[in-house]
């Protein structure tokens, strides 16, 4: 059994929803845990709150308190695929994040993470990525290593302030295979939950998801595309190609959810967070990084 070395946080609802006690929330808000392994952690004390005081099965609902676990899997899949530290200062680490890999404990992954692997590697306990790359797609990641500093980074996505451009690869259309170079798309639509609900749907509405993109290169039936998204919905680029009838090559979810199975290394996603620049909040200097990674499709 593989148990996080590193605490989650949750913190409880502000509205109490009927439970009387903190166990009752917590088996309502991880109904796939039973409420035996609840019971089990909070006996041995990998429940608590955030400044350390255990919880027992009896203790109240709190609403707004924050709440401290550590995860459990019993099989945790081990990533054959190392990262690379492409620069570090004292505010900021950017890592080149291979494919498969999660950048924080979610679903099967505890320590075998991202985050997990660069406070081992680095010793930095308060180490926070900024942003989020899908667990099967590789490339840059910002890390933000200083809190003082933290919140200028994080305000770089929120704000739109950072250039992202990804490379995909993907089947082309026949129209796509007759059409002149460079063939340019320029996408909006509205990007909500779906069920499972770690799926989501372009769905009728106010516009919430824009993207650019652009067909670069043909090899055959296949299309290496270069993505510019505006806006940062979660599977936004997977979805607006879907989208362009041309979804990304080894895609799992899009367009039809396919039933799990044993990690497939040699079929990759074909999605490559490729560049990242901005204007460093700090010291106000341009910065510009570049993944040193290539799509498998493209290279083989």
């Amino acid at each position: 059994m593989s148990i996080a070395t590193n605490a989650s946080e949750i913190t409880l609802p502000a509205v109490n929803n009927g439970w009387h006690s903190v166990l009752q929330f917590l088996c309502s808000q991880f109904p796939y845990i039973p409420e035996a392994v609840w019971r089990a952690r909070i006996n041995s004390g990998k429940v608590h709150w955030f400044n350390g005081e255990a919880i027992t099965e009896h203790t109240p609902f709190t609403p707004s308190k924050r709440l401290c676990y550590y995860r459990e899997v019993i099989t945790e899949p081990v990533i054959p695929f190392a990262h690379h530290i492409l620069y570090q200062d004292q505010h900021i680490l950017i890592v080149d994040k291979p494919h498969f890999l999660p950048v924080t404990p979610g679903g099967d992954y505890v320590n075998e993470c991202l985050l997990a692997r660069l406070q081992q590697q680095l010793g930095l306990a308060d180490l926070v990525p900024a942003h989020r790359l899908d667990r099967e797609t590789a490339g840059l990641v910002l890390f933000s290593l200083n809190m003082e500093s933290r919140a200028a980074y994080c305000q770089l996505f929120s704000n739109g302030q950072i250039y992202k451009q990804y490379q995909a690869t993907a089947a082309l259309t026949t129209l796509a295979q007759q059409a002149e170079l460079p063939l340019n798309w320029h996408i909006e639509n509205r990007i909500e939950k779906s069920q499972p609900r770690f799926i989501n749907a372009i769905v009728p509405g106010k516009v919430n998801a824009v993207s650019d993109i652009e067909l670069m290169v043909k090899k055959g039936e296949l299309g290496l595309f270069q993505l510019n998204p505006h806006t940062g919905k979660t599977h936004q680029l997977r979805l607006h190609m879907q989208s362009l009838g041309m979804p990304i090559l080894y895609d799992k979810y899009y367009p039809v959810l396919q039933p799990k199975t044993e990690l497939q290394f040699d079929q990759p996603l074909q999605l490559l967070a490729k560049t990242l620049s901005f204007i460093d909040p700090i010291s106000n200097a341009k910065q510009s990084f570049s993944s040193k990674q290539v799509l498998t499709s493209w290279c083989s």
